[in-house]
């Protein structure tokens, strides 16, 4: 009876990750089709003769460069300003006694339970005022904080005692010298985890840049890629190998870090 229900269990396993990765992997096979393989019913799944070229005309189609570009700007500079803001407020809330402290960690997980979609709209006007629209700043300073990897990282930080913290006052280390050299290398697991996972999410952002963006040249590579199936038409290779351009670099990052990612999400506690 145990045999079965273990090879039930994997046959399930393995039913289920064909059909998660079967999308991803008729992307690429598509993206290698002429427009007649891609389009043809019942549908071709292995093209007679891989069309490199295809790559090469998406990318001549559109500035896809410009793209990856402006993608990895607003990425790179949201993830490094939300480890920041998430390691300083993550310290005050663990380390630090402070009046109203559980009040605002109420008030904090409160704010995680309000969806996106309510708070965009209000940012978005912020972000009009101030007359910020089509700027990379409109793009990056609204994702400078995280309440959920504050928490995230709160949890982790919990794990660390308290009298590390201690015996570096007494030894009279300031804050910002406990923070820099004991608690970010203890904690460097679940930051970097964060930090991958920051990254992923600003790479794949896709409502919050297309709202504050207006001309071509700063769109984000989501944005790009939702605008190129548009001006493409019926070129259907054009698209899937636009989109493989898109998704393979994030997909490579994730497969070579999995590992520090998983370990990491373990270590935090945090589930969700």
């Amino acid at each position: 009876m145990k045999k079965f229900n273990l090879l039930l269990s994997k046959t399930f396993i393995v039913i289920m990750a064909i059909i998660t990765l079967f999308p991803f992997v008729y992307m690429i096979l598509s993206s290698l089709m002429t427009f007649q393989e891609a389009t043809s019913l019942p549908p071709t799944l292995f093209p007679k003769k891989f069309q490199w070229e295809n790559f090469a005309l998406a990318m001549e189609q559109a500035p896809f460069v410009r793209y990856f570009f402006n993608t990895i700007i607003v990425a790179g500079l949201s993830t490094i300003g939300t480890i920041v803001t998430s390691i300083l407020a993550g310290f005050a809330l663990v380390k630090l006694e402070f009046k109203y402290k559980n009040l605002l960690v109420m008030g904090m997980a409160a704010l995680l339970m309000v969806p996106y979609e309510v708070t965009v709209f209000t940012n978005y006007q912020t972000i009009a005022q101030f007359g910020l629209l089509d700027t990379y700043t409109a793009l990056i300073v609204p994702s400078l904080a995280s309440i959920f990897y504050i928490f995230y990282l709160k949890e982790y930080l919990t794990s660390i005692p308290i009298s590390y913290y201690k015996a570096a006052k007494v030894d009279g280390c300031t804050d910002l010298e406990f923070i820099t050299r004991i608690l970010i290398p203890l904690a460097k697991p679940s930051l970097f985890t964060m930090g991958i996972l920051s990254f992923i999410n600003g790479w794949n952002s896709f409502l919050w840049p297309i709202l504050v963006t207006n001309s071509k040249e700063m769109r984000l590579l989501s944005n790009g890629l939702s605008s190129f199936a548009t001006e493409s038409g019926t070129n259907v290779q054009l698209q899937m190998a636009a989109s493989t351009i898109a998704i393979v670099p994030i997909l490579i990052l994730y497969l070579v870090f999995r590992k520090q990612i998983i370990r990491g999400v373990v270590k935090s506690g945090v589930k969700g």
